[in-house]
């Protein structure tokens, strides 16, 4: 009896550690796959270029929100692809054309594999999409869409003064494009200008959480111009993954300021009703 008891302790026990070893091989898995997968970026450097290139592309994609992450980039990718494939396909021509460009000019490797030749790319083509009105699969806009090379230019130009680059290429490409171009272009038309505005007949005066919590989540997507819950969700399932604490971070930061645009809402609702209802009495 004492030997079957001691027998079944010991598999109990053996099951037990295999189990152990096991969650503890998922766990580093995963945290292989979090921060900027420094071990898959060493391993891909004898690979092919076609692989190296979808590495770079990967990182640029999620270069855009301030990440360094393959997996993170083709979380945000999907999302896109799932909002609209002829914006996918807008960024990818901007992504390529700055980071080809950059190749082609002799730019650092490690900055091209790293990502930070493509993302300027992706925002220009991005922008272009959104502010065209002639609608989607609008084959002309891919021309101007290849101005995205504008980053690499700059990069080694403004780089012997030690000036930062960052965005400048994407705001002057974007400007010039707009100005050029404007509302009655017959081949690049825009939207026009317009201030944002929003019903009167809402209720100020009430908070919907659940409405709240949805309004955080696509504020998210609001970054790439994706306006569903579903894309909302890779792309912050993406910053996640790069990073959980600034995941949580910027869920908290676009709660705070849901929660105080609704303050602020609620509070000019109420003093615009208490003035419709007594007005200030005159003075003679």
């Amino acid at each position: 009896m004492v030997i079957a008891k001691t027998k079944n302790m010991c598999c109990y026990l053996y099951y037990v550690q295999q189990n152990a070893q096991k969650l503890k091989h998922i766990i580093s898995v995963l945290l292989d796959c979090t921060g900027e997968m420094q071990q898959l970026h060493t391993h891909m450097q004898d690979k092919y270029f076609p692989l190296q290139m979808a590495e770079c592309c990967l990182c640029g994609i999620s270069r855009v929100i301030l990440l360094n992450n393959p997996l993170s980039g083709a979380l945000i990718l999907a999302a896109l692809l799932l909002e609209s494939s002829w914006q996918a396909l807008l960024w990818m021509l901007g992504l390529l054309a700055s980071t080809f460009t950059a190749i082609i000019l002799g730019q650092d490797c490690e900055e091209v594999s790293s990502g930070l030749h493509g993302f300027n790319g992706i925002l220009v083509a991005l922008l272009m999409g959104w502010f065209s009105s002639a609608g989607d699969w609008y084959w002309w806009l891919l021309l101007p869409v290849c101005l995205a090379f504008l980053y690499s230019s700059l990069s080694s130009f403004l780089g012997r003064w030690d000036l930062p680059v960052s965005i400048f290429p994407f705001n002057t490409v974007t400007l010039l494009y707009l100005a050029c171009t404007g509302t009655s272009n017959p081949y690049f038309p825009n939207y026009p200008a317009q201030p944002p505005g929003a019903p009167e007949s809402t209720n100020h005066t009430q908070l919907h959480v659940p409405q709240l919590l949805q309004g955080v989540v696509l504020g998210v997507g609001q970054i790439f111009a994706c306006g569903t819950l579903g894309p909302s969700l890779l792309i912050l399932g993406a910053v996640f993954l790069f990073s959980p604490i600034l995941a949580v971070s910027g869920i908290s930061t676009m709660a705070g300021k849901s929660e105080l645009k609704a303050n602020i809402s609620r509070t000019v609702f109420c003093r615009n009703n208490i003035s419709k209802v007594s007005p200030r009495p005159q003075r003679d």
